[in-house]
Order: structure tokens, then C-alpha cells, then sequence
């Protein structure tokens, strides 16, 4: 530890990391005294020991209240991140006084066939292991694993995240390819061709999902690429559920997916891939984690080892047969 570090642990205290989050939350000094069951006087002192500990200013006051400047969203960041590692800590200790070898918080999209697999290949690893997955947006599952609430995240990386200053945040354990996928009913005719190509399904009845989203792009740039015009759905929707409940009950309907999300609706069965040329890539999936992290516990390294593993596993059932 350097001189300024060891200066700051022992001069700042978790009250004064509580105060940067607070005041980043609710940017004003009345605002964060309510939050903290604190006088103002009492915020302004707290703010100016945190202020002389990182030797600068880092938040500027107006009329419109305080906000913190860029040294400020630094330090917020890394309150913020500390705190949360705290409240893990105590759910983990009193996880491991009721015997549970280790814990780990995995974020993750609602359907994807590598996560459930990688959970069951890391609890034969470590039969003790507590995993708790929460599911959400891509944005939000990475603005809580910054924040420190989650331990990794299984997804895409967006075009909003490569625009955005998120990115350097995050470290990639693990990448693994992906694709658009077309499914359908198995007992849809036009599935068992060959040699199909985009423009070849024009016409036919498509589920998608909405235009924002980068598959629906995909959609599109592939049968423009094909030299046709992208169709219109006649289901447009997000939910896999729902993709592969109406595929089952209307044959002549085809859809769209990521290929990550196909091989769960295709093993439940009733459906099946359609081999369509040539293929469209998208971003790839990956285990992320936060970036700058000490070593990650055995724990996190067996799960991203999980997820590779499975990942080279599921590889090899890409290609349609």
C-alpha cells in the first residue's frame, strides 16, 4: 500500500463511502442529511474530511445543488462497489455458517442454454456451491455487477455499451460465437429443404422480435445482403416462450433468434433448426467480470471454466444437420 492509500484507510470511514453514494443518489445536502439521519452541518463537515483525505475536490456546489465532478464519479464508483462488497460479505459468512461451500451471483439473460448447463457442471465441481442468478437487460445486469451486486454476467455485448464508457469497465472471462438462427416447427415442410438461402423464405410468415433489437437488425441485414427485401412479421415479440409456443401451434411459421436461445427451445422438442445460407453472425456471449477485481475467488474461476466447457460442448451442435 502507498503512503495516499494507507492515509485513506485509516482517515475515511464507511459513513463517509455511505455520503458519496448518497450524495451521487440524491444530489442535494438536505437530501443526503434525510438519507443519513444526519444533520446538514454534520454532511457538510463529512464532506469536506472525505474532500482533504483524496487531497481535491470532488463535488461541485450550485444552485441547482451539488453534483460530483469527474474525480467525484471515481471515488462514487468505488463507495459504491465497496459497500455492496460488504453486504456479500455478510450474506456469504452467514451462507457458510449454515454449510454452504461458496456463493456466487451470476447475471444473465432469461433464456440461454449455457448458463444452466455451466451451473450444473460447476455444482458437480463443487457440490457445496450456492449460485443465485438474476436475470434482467443486459445494461442492468452490467450496472449491477459494477455496482457490486453481482459477481459476473452472461451476455451480448450491446452497440450502446461499445458507444458507451462502460466497456473499459468490464473484463471478458470468457467469449463464446454466436449467430442467427432460424426455427420452426418440426413439421414445417420448408425446414427439411436444402440449400436454402434468405432470399428463398421472402415470403414467408415470420416471428421476430422488435426493430431495436440486434437480431431483428440481423434479421434484415441478412436478406439484404441476399439481395431481397427484408419481410415484415406477422408476429413480432421478444419472449421466447411465446416464440416457441406459436411455432408448435402454427406450422407454417418461421422465426428469428439468437442461436444461444435456440438450442434450449430446440431440445425441449417440436421444433427444429433451419439450415439457412449464408450464415449471419452476431456479438459474441461472454462471462464478464468487473475490471481491476483481485484475484476472483475459486469459485468465479470454476464457474467461467464451466462455462467455457460447456460452451465448446454446444459448439459442435450448431451447425444444423
Amino acid at each position: 500500500m502507498d503512503a495516499k492509500t494507507d492515509r485513506l484507510v485509516r482517515k475515511l470511514r464507511l459513513r463517509h463511502l455511505e455520503l458519496l453514494v448518497a450524495l451521487a443518489d440524491t444530489p442535494t445536502m438536505r437530501g443526503a442529511a434525510a438519507r443519513l439521519h444526519l444533520s446538514q452541518p454534520a454532511i457538510s463537515k463529512m464532506l469536506g474530511e472525505i474532500e482533504g483525505c483524496f487531497g481535491d475536490r470532488l463535488f461541485e456546489r450550485g444552485h441547482q445543488g451539488i453534483h460530483a465532478n469527474a474525480l467525484g464519479r471515481a471515488a462514487v464508483y468505488r463507495a459504491r462497489a465497496v459497500l455492496h462488497e460488504l453486504v456479500r460479505a455478510t450474506e456469504d459468512v452467514d451462507a457458510l455458517r449454515d454449510g454452504v461451500a461458496a456463493v456466487l451471483r451470476v447475471g444473465a439473460p432469461s433464456v440461454t442454454a449455457t448458463v444452466p448447463a455451466a451451473i450444473i457442471r460447476l455444482r458437480e465441481r463443487l457440490p457445496g456451491a450456492a449460485v443465485h442468478v438474476r436475470e434482467g437487460r443486459v445494461h442492468e445486469l452490467f450496472r449491477r455487477l459494477l455496482d457490486g451486486e453481482l459477481d459476473c454476467v452472461f451476455a451480448a455485448v450491446t452497440p450502446e455499451l461499445l458507444s458507451g464508457d462502460t466497456l473499459p469497465l468490464l473484463r471478458p472471462e470468457v467469449l463464446l460465437g454466436d449467430e442467427l438462427c432460424v426455427m420452426a416447427s418440426s413439421s414445417n415442410r420448408q425446414a427439411a429443404r436444402r440449400g436454402l438461402r434468405w432470399a428463398d423464405l421472402r415470403g414467408a410468415p415470420w416471428v421476430v422480435p422488435p426493430k431495436e433489437t440486434l437480431v431483428r437488425q440481423a434479421f434484415m441485414t441478412a436478406f439484404l445482403n441476399d439481395g431481397a427485401t427484408p419481410p415484415e412479421p406477422v408476429v413480432e415479440v421478444m419472449s421466447s416462450v411465446t416464440i416457441g409456443t406459436v411455432l408448435r401451434m402454427d406450422p407454417s411459421l418461421l422465426c428469428a433468434v439468437r442461436l444461444e436461445q435456440a438450442i434450449d427451445e430446440i431440445a425441449r422438442g417440436g421444433v427444429r433448426r433451419v439450415a439457412v445460407a449464408p450464415a449471419m453472425g452476431l456479438p459474441s456471449f461472454g462471462l464478464y467480470t468487473r475490471s481491476g477485481r483481485a484475484d476472483p475467488p475459486a469459485v468465479l474461476r470454476e464457474f467461467a471454466e464451466a462455462v467455457r466447457q460447456v460452451g465448446e460442448r454446444l459448439a459442435s451442435r450448431r451447425r444444423p444437420r
